[in-house]
């Protein structure tokens, strides 16, 4: 079982949690404790030893019972948190300093998975905040602490999943369950072909794509895991607020508005999403109903199908809300979206998208969050910052 070594970018622990010890393969984020790690920490999460006052390991007092869980994204650009600083487009704000992060930036894909929605743990350097399914998660349990993997990939979508899913680190027999959320928001409907409906995924595809990386969860997940399948988006969110303001490119001369933007992407052949990003209202909403039927898809494997290893539950994306959200703290929707590619949910969406996500779970299903420790104080006490992240 490898778990990341201590590189932050080329799927390193940017993607998943920390290994503490890249020398020994059995010691990784994730996995239950060895003898309740009386002598070393075997999983990560920075609580080892042995209390001197009882001779109780103290993974043992604070840990056992405890509903510990990691956090698993399945997804696409948007999962890994795609983003190209503006301040790179930006005439106006142009300087050596604007590119300080361009190497980093690349060997991330320009992804940016460390602040993003489901598994972001450092503060944000790209504007908003970080708010994450796996930073409540350790502050529900410090036990959880680095248990986290992003497998996502930019052009994410139910077919390619089935490939990128063999990447999932947990040992179904050693490991501690997961939270594994299901979220390819969009490349099922989104493709640059001139015939764009004809290259979208039926809702046949999806329920056999889908079905089969259920499968492959349920023969990898140890018992108790937990799955959760988000619908797709609804992209007419993007032309509705973005088509007549103006891009990076064209903010200092007022000259480069999405609308012309996506025509030119469209013209290249290069359209992220040929029917969402165009001024053809009809495919806008044939692209949308398309969406619509696929969500429902997922909704009906969660009704309906079980497996041995975890239980299944259904959300929808939440931009809608999010932006409800949004302008309740004054804000307006397209400060939701990533301003230079004008395609992906921003920073600010994706920690208001936490939250939302969240408050669901609690709402409806508080079995899959697992109950708050009641040890965290202590272990904060002792341990800090668990060796941070």
């Amino acid at each position: 079982m490898c778990a990341s070594p201590g590189f932050q970018t080329l799927r390193g622990y940017h993607w998943r949690g920390r290994d503490c010890n890249d020398k020994n393969t059995t010691v990784y984020p994730g996995r239950r404790p060895d003898n309740w790690d009386v002598k070393s920490d075997s999983n990560c999460n920075g609580i080892w030893g042995v209390d001197p006052k009882d001779g109780i390991p103290y993974e043992e007092k604070f840990c056992k019972g405890a509903d510990t869980q990691g956090v698993v994204l399945l997804g696409d650009s948007a999962g890994a948190h795609f983003h190209i600083p503006p301040e790179w487009m930006t005439v106006t704000q142009m300087s050596a300093k604007s590119f300080a992060n361009l190497p980093m930036a690349f060997t991330d894909e320009l992804d940016w998975p460390q602040f993003s929605e489901i598994t972001g743990f450092l503060n944000s350097t790209i504007g908003g905040w970080t708010d994450s399914l796996y930073l409540r998660l350790r502050r529900r349990n410090r036990c959880n602490h680095r248990d986290l993997q992003n497998i996502s990939q930019n052009g994410g979508s139910s077919g390619n999943l089935l490939h990128l899913i063999k990447s999932l680190a947990r040992n179904q027999l050693l490991d501690n369950p997961a939270i594994v959320i299901y979220a390819t928001i969009g490349n099922d409907v989104c493709n640059g072909n001139p015939d764009t409906l004809a290259h979208m995924t039926t809702p046949k595809e999806m329920l056999s794509n889908v079905v089969q990386t259920l499968r492959y969860l349920d023969s990898r997940l140890p018992n108790g895991s937990h799955v959760i399948l988000t619908g797709l988006v609804d992209g007419r969110f993007l032309w509705d607020n973005l088509h007549d303001r103006y891009h990076p490119l064209g903010q200092l001369n007022k000259d480069v508005t999405y609308s012309q933007l996506y025509s030119f992407l469209d013209c290249l052949q290069v359209s992220p999403c040929r029917g969402w990003l165009t001024p053809n209202e009809t495919l806008r909403n044939l692209t949308s109903e398309r969406a619509l039927q696929l969500s429902n898809v997922l909704k009906e494997i969660a009704r309906s199908e079980k497996f041995a290893n975890f239980d299944i539950f259904y959300m929808d994306f939440p931009l809608r809300q999010t932006a409800e959200e949004w302008r309740k703290m004054g804000g307006e929707p397209w400060q939701l979206i990533e301003p230079v590619d004008g395609f992906h949910p921003n920073q600010i969406a994706a920690a208001l998208g936490t939250s939302i996500t969240w408050q669901k779970a609690l709402r409806e299903w508080p079995q899959v969050l697992g109950k708050e420790n009641p040890f965290n104080d202590q272990i904060e006490a002792i341990f800090k910052d668990q060796g941070g992240h």
